[in-house]
């Protein structure tokens, strides 16, 4: 849940910046470091595409935490060159942009930080490389690092199901009130779905030994079926236990199959356009 809070907390910085922002945009770098007041010694922080780049990396730098970034393959040269030079693991200096002015800053063009770039080998022989302060290859080993990033997966996961099936962006105001009123309502059903999931998960055991395949509960129609009883549950017009009996039954009958090692084929710059995700025509809204 703590990394799940911060996920959302950082949601949150998305949707409603503070007025006296005057409502100017920021981009993901800055609003990340506004997380950097709650970094701990031995934290190591994975971030996906589009924080790479050195004023905050040198800000991890300043209060020595770890990091694990992906990176385009194509971002600089020195990328470029590392993808050409067929090696699974090298150690190099990262420099300032010398084609940017530096201005009240605590390093100089020639200020070069030690990073560790990884070259991962997808399934589909695509190529991907990730960046890191990770320096010590005898205690970090290049073969941890695909599964270490992996681990940001279930934050993508969440991210589709605040979007797609919550509906998170689909505000009922425009204030920052209104925003963080249906922002945290919609937490509070995500949570209470999640609490009702982390509790079958006994039952789902139960039931995946009689099957061929592993089956998991069916998020969307889970919270389809919370939207019709969440007054219930608030107001108590029903018993409690029974509402959760029959919300669980109904979870319960309600699953997918897992599918292992399935792969979607990246379709890179299909986002750039578009204002809204995609919907699925075969996906019905839970909300």
């Amino acid at each position: 849940m703590q990394g799940r809070a911060s996920v959302l907390y950082d949601v949150l910085n998305r949707l409603a910046l503070d007025s006296s922002l005057n409502n100017s945009a920021l981009g993901e770098r800055q609003l990340a470091l506004k997380h950097s007041d709650y970094w701990a010694k031995n934290d190591l922080i994975i971030y996906d595409r589009g924080y790479v780049g050195y004023d905050f990396q040198y800000e991890h730098f300043k209060k020595n935490i770890d990091y694990l970034i992906r990176t385009s393959v194509s971002h600089s040269d020195l990328i470029k060159d590392f993808v050409k030079s067929k090696k699974q693991s090298a150690i190099v200096d990262l420099f300032p942009n010398q084609k940017h002015a530096i201005v009240d800053k605590q390093y100089t063009k020639e200020t070069s930080l030690k990073v560790r770039l990884i070259r991962i080998v997808l399934s589909n022989g695509e190529i991907e490389v990730l960046i890191t302060s990770l320096l010590d290859s005898q205690t970090f080993p290049a073969s941890i690092f695909k599964e270490l990033y992996f681990l940001r997966w279930g934050i993508e996961t969440f991210y589709d199901e605040l979007k797609n099936k919550l509906k998170l962006e689909y505000f009922t105001g425009y204030s920052k009130a209104s925003i963080e009123q249906d922002f945290f309502c919609t937490i509070f059903i995500s949570n209470l779905q999640s609490t009702i999931v982390n509790d079958l998960q006994d039952d789902l055991k139960l039931k995946n030994k009689t099957t061929k395949l592993d089956y998991k509960i069916n998020t969307n129609l889970s919270y389809g079926f919370l939207k019709n009883r969440i007054l219930e549950l608030l107001f108590k017009e029903a018993p409690l236990d029974e509402v959760f009996e029959e919300l669980e039954n109904l979870f319960l009958k309600n699953t997918i199959p897992i599918r292992l090692n399935r792969n979607n084929k990246r379709e890179a710059g299909k986002y750039l356009n578009r204002k809204r995700p995609l919907v699925l025509k075969n996906q019905k809204d839970a909300i």
